[in-house]
């Protein structure tokens, strides 16, 4: 059996969102495209059918992967989690040591991580350091380029 895994509602939503384009959109239509590239004739050199093919693969392929995730994710919303302790689904204002800076982050599942947006996966090493700690706690956390200093400021 799959492990389940964490997932905010605006995550889970968008993971709705694309398994419906694939099935709805995309999926209709290059089962068109391979059908009028099929209708062309000799398909050994038909570089259009291939194409298509291949195209219909992958998109077979991330129904697949879609499926199994939509079918072994939990769901928590952040307004239910305790801003006592930094937790999945938390804003965290940071003060960082080192750079003398702030930094806010969210944490989020896997799926929906976009660190450049501030949305850190809750396995990202930054995350594990912090969960659990509280406001006015420091950690310390190896990063690919050394080790970062943090100081909560703020759970939201």
């Amino acid at each position: 059996m799959s492990e389940k895994f964490l997932m905010t509602p605006e995550g889970y939503e968008k993971m709705i969102e694309e398994m419906r384009d694939l099935q709805k959109n995309q999926r209709p239509n290059i089962i068109k495209e391979i059908e009028e590239a099929r209708a062309k004739g000799d398909l050994s050199e038909n570089a259009e059918y291939h194409a298509a093919k291949e195209k219909h693969a992958l998109i077979e392929k991330r129904i697949s992967e879609l499926s199994k995730k939509i079918n072994n994710v939990q769901v928590i919303d952040p307004k239910t989690v305790s801003k006592d302790k930094v937790g999945f689904g938390c804003k965290i204002n940071l003060f960082d040591v080192d750079n003398e800076s702030e930094i806010d982050y969210v944490i989020v599942g896997e799926e929906e991580s976009d660190p450049n947006n501030g949305k850190i996966s809750i396995n990202s090493p930054i995350a594990q350091a912090l969960l659990g700690k509280e406001v006015g706690d420091e950690v310390t956390v190896k990063v690919p380029a050394g080790k970062r200093r943090f100081e909560i400021e703020e759970i939201l």
